[in-house]
């Protein structure tokens, strides 16, 4: 691929790429590439986490990048993710990365490295004072909401402001030359950028991915940050989001209960499902198109092989809202099928799900 196309590539997955010109030198050094995402272990995985993440990675991959990604148990014990029960967050680490294998993540080009592990390290540690050491309080606590936090020293504890260092000390420890994660880790990765420069490292190129929105109506306040936190799928409120194992059922209840108003397509998460997550399945889902059922007596089925065109006709309202949402459903339910299955079948990830469904989840 030239450098022109793997740019292109990347663009996809990056709805935020600071900077593309720094982007262009690290594909055209020669060197390889690795993309650091750090992700906590809690709770099941929902759709945006396995399907999209994996969608994500392997476009990277494509785009001649290796990943690194860091199974961060201790950070999730620091942020308190099931009751800081570090046995507890290390099965659901292992839960996760038996969906990615599942749900087709490139896991030949994907190593995974556990904070257990790398905090081992004195030299960790080390770069992790030094970091510290950097800035003032107020600046770490600035990037709090990438936590799941808001910024208020009230709800912050020692243990959030460590998780912070220990973030940043991750790329440089990973030897990542880029940061892949969602747009809500931005503050970090930013500060990351600053603190490579001052501890003679590098600027890490951030690409930030879109955040798959939940189903609910969006959040009336017209403040930015909490619109952006309110709006992302949530674990906290079920409905809000499909997970990796939902039956059909539930898949088909949760849809139908997704805010899809007729004709609406701002901030529409069932259009969001379909350009995200549909749209870049068409392949998986041995498809060339998306087809909507719809009776006769309303136009009969249509079959739309961009998204482009199917949000026109949402917005010109030639396609309901039920329509779309009964379609939706099966297309969804037909890509977790696989996952589903093993998880049914297989007796040790049965085992390990069932263990993760009986831990109980905090924040």
């Amino acid at each position: 691929m030239t450098t022109d196309e793997r740019v292109s590539l990347i663009k996809q997955v990056g709805q935020e790429i600071i900077s593309e010109e720094e982007l262009r030198k690290l594909l055209e050094s020669g060197e390889e590439l690795i993309a650091y995402d750090g992700f906590e272990p809690s709770g099941q995985m929902h759709i945006a986490q396995g399907i999209l993440r994996a969608i994500n990675v392997n476009k990277m991959i494509k785009a001649g990048v290796q990943f690194k990604m860091l199974v961060a148990d201790w950070h999730a014990m620091a942020n308190n993710k099931m009751g800081g029960n570090l046995e507890q967050i290390k099965t659901v680490g292992e839960y996760f990365i038996e969906v990615w294998r599942i749900c087709g993540m490139d896991l030949d080009h994907v190593q995974f490295v556990w904070a257990s592990e790398l905090v081992n390290d004195p030299d960790y540690w080390k770069l992790v004072i030094q970091i510290g050491r950097t800035n003032v309080l107020r600046r770490f606590i600035r990037t709090a909401e990438m936590m799941g936090r808001e910024e208020s020293l009230d709800s912050l504890t020692g243990a959030n402001i460590i998780y912070s260092c220990m973030q940043v000390a991750d790329v440089f420890m990973l030897n990542a030359k880029i940061t892949q994660l969602g747009l809500d880790q931005r503050k970090l990765n930013m500060l990351a950028r600053e603190v490579g420069v001052q501890l003679g490292y590098w600027k890490p190129v951030v690409i930030s991915h879109h955040m798959l929105q939940g189903l609910g109506k969006p959040p009336e306040t017209k403040d930015t940050k909490k619109r952006a936190i309110d709006l992302k799928m949530s674990k906290s409120n079920p409905d809000s989001a499909i997970f990796m194992t939902d039956t059909t059922e539930e898949i088909q209840n949760k849809i139908n209960k997704a805010w899809c108003p007729e004709g609406v397509i701002e901030e529409n998460p069932i259009l969001e499902y379909c350009k995200y997550i549909l749209f870049e399945s068409l392949e998986k889902l041995e498809i060339d198109g998306i087809t909507i059922d719809r009776p006769e007596q309303f136009g009969g089925s249509v079959s739309y092989k961009t998204f482009e065109d199917l949000e026109k006709d949402f917005a010109a309202k030639k396609l309901h809202p039920q329509d779309l949402k009964k379609s939706v459903s099966q297309y969804i339910d037909k890509l977790l099928q696989p996952v589903r299955s093993h998880f049914e079948n297989n007796s040790n990830a049965k085992e390990l799900l069932e263990n993760v469904r009986s831990f109980k989840v905090t924040r």
